[in-house]
């Protein structure tokens, strides 16, 4: 890919750190309920950044690529768990599944009955957006902590390197904050964590239970800031049909062949965020247990 065409996350990289540099030094001179909102939204792209460069971005060289997101501004995830996860993901057959797809919010029907009344609430205001904002970070880090320490537990040694990496990636910023500027280390905890529940909002339904793979996967045709905080990746039915192509360049994909996306994802889209909100605030858009998941295609044994 030319150059040319990464300009722009080598720009936008650029301008994360020195934002977050920014930031963390004006802690003395701005009151916190500036600097955490504007903390987390950096915290955020920096996040979609880690995104574009699990793709392919910005280098050939991967290594060098996985660099350039090697500070781990976010704190709770290591980049390695990310990359490897997400992934796997990609693997579209396996889409929402409650085993095979590390990133669904679907539980398989079984699981679901098993659990007691107060965890049932629970997954099911985490099933609205604003449960999945508020408590959606703590409830997926659990989880995804879990199956990390049973992985290290069973001796993973990919696991575990990605979480000695991770602990080093997460002391340049700790480092940074704590010595060389004046924010309180409970605001920078407080911006990652809400860093965690902007891209909720854009992970809240990018995938929907459909027979076919291609249905699963979301559009929403949205220009506004928080499109470009997630870098694009709303038009994430395109994203899914090719994952190497740069955020930037999302936009322009879709509309070539609008009709032809649409009709590939069934119609799953939504004008705007504005909508979303609308629509979801408080309202659930899914089941907890997978609507599709049954126990003839039930390949797991109950854990």
């Amino acid at each position: 890919m030319a150059m040319r065409d990464e300009a722009p996350t080598l720009a936008l990289l650029i301008f994360v750190y020195a934002i977050f540099a920014a930031l963390t030094l004006a802690a003395a001179s701005l009151p916190m309920w500036v600097i955490i909102p504007a903390l987390a939204a950096t915290i955020g792209l920096h996040s979609s950044l880690q995104h574009e460069v699990l793709h392919g971005h910005p280098f050939r060289n991967q290594t060098l690529s996985d660099a350039t997101v090697f500070p781990a501004l976010g704190l709770f995830i290591p980049y390695l768990r990310f990359k490897d996860t997400h992934l796997a993901h990609h693997y579209d057959p396996n889409l929402t599944d409650p085993y095979d797809d590390p990133e669904t919010n679907y539980l398989d029907i079984i699981h679901w009955n098993a659990l007691p009344a107060w965890r049932q609430k629970l997954a099911v205001f985490n099933n609205t957006l604003i449960g999945r904002m508020l408590i959606g970070p703590i409830l997926g880090l659990a989880a995804f902590y879990a199956g990390d320490l049973r992985a290290m537990l069973r001796g993973n040694r990919r696991v575990w390197a990605s979480y000695g990496l991770h602990m080093i990636g997460a002391g340049v910023p700790l480092a940074w904050v704590i010595w060389a500027t004046p924010l309180p280390i409970w605001a920078y905890l407080l911006a990652a964590y809400g860093a965690m529940s902007l891209l909720k909002i854009r992970t809240y339904l990018e995938h929907q239970a459909h027979e076919r793979a291609a249905g699963r996967s979301v559009i929403i045709e949205d220009r506004g800031p928080l499109a470009l905080l997630f870098l694009n990746n709303n038009y994430h039915a395109v994203h899914h049909a090719h994952p190497g192509v740069p955020w930037h360049q999302l936009p322009a994909v879709f509309n070539s062949r609008r009709e032809r996306f649409l009709a590939r994802n069934g119609g799953y889209t939504y004008r705007s965020y504005r909508d979303v909100f609308a629509k979801y605030l408080l309202t659930t858009k899914d089941p907890v247990a997978h609507p599709m998941w049954t126990l003839s295609n039930r390949k797991h044994p109950h854990t």
